[in-house]
C-alpha cells in the first residue's frame, strides 16, 4: 500500500468515528509516518482528556501518529492492514480520551 492510500484510510477512519466523539476532538495533530520499531504501530503523545485541570490552557497540540511500516509488515492482506489502521486510530483515539490499554483491548480497540 502506498504512503498516500495509507494517509487516505487514516483520514477515512478518522471521519468514520461517531460525531459525539469527534465533536470532542480538538487541539489534536494526526500523522502518518513509516515508523522505526516495529512493534510500534501507533503513539498518542499529551495530556488525555481525563487527566486535564482547569488550568489547561495554551498548550501546544496533544499528537497522535500511526506508523505505517510497521503496520504493513504486520499484515498479511490489503483487508488486515484497512483492518490494523482502524483498530490503531481507535486505540490512539482512545488514549486521548483516557482510556487504558486493557479497556481498549476489551473494546476490540488492541
Amino acid at each position: 500500500m502506498s504512503a498516500e492510500e495509507f494517509e487516505d484510510e487514516v483520514s477515512r477512519v478518522l471521519a468514520g468515528l461517531p460525531r459525539e466523539l469527534s465533536r470532542r476532538i480538538r487541539n489534536v495533530s494526526f500523522a502518518v509516518e513509516d515508523g522505526e520499531d516495529m512493534h510500534l504501530l501507533g503513539l498518542y503523545h499529551g495530556i488525555s482528556l481525563d487527566r486535564r485541570g482547569d488550568n489547561y490552557a495554551f498548550a501546544l497540540p496533544d499528537m497522535i501518529t500511526i506508523y505505517r511500516l510497521p503496520i504493513l509488515a504486520r499484515c498479511r492482506s490489503h483487508e488486515d492492514v484497512l483492518h490494523e489502521i482502524e483498530v490503531t486510530v481507535k486505540h490512539e483515539v482512545g488514549h486521548y480520551f483516557g482510556i487504558d490499554d486493557d479497556r481498549l483491548h476489551e473494546l476490540g480497540w488492541g
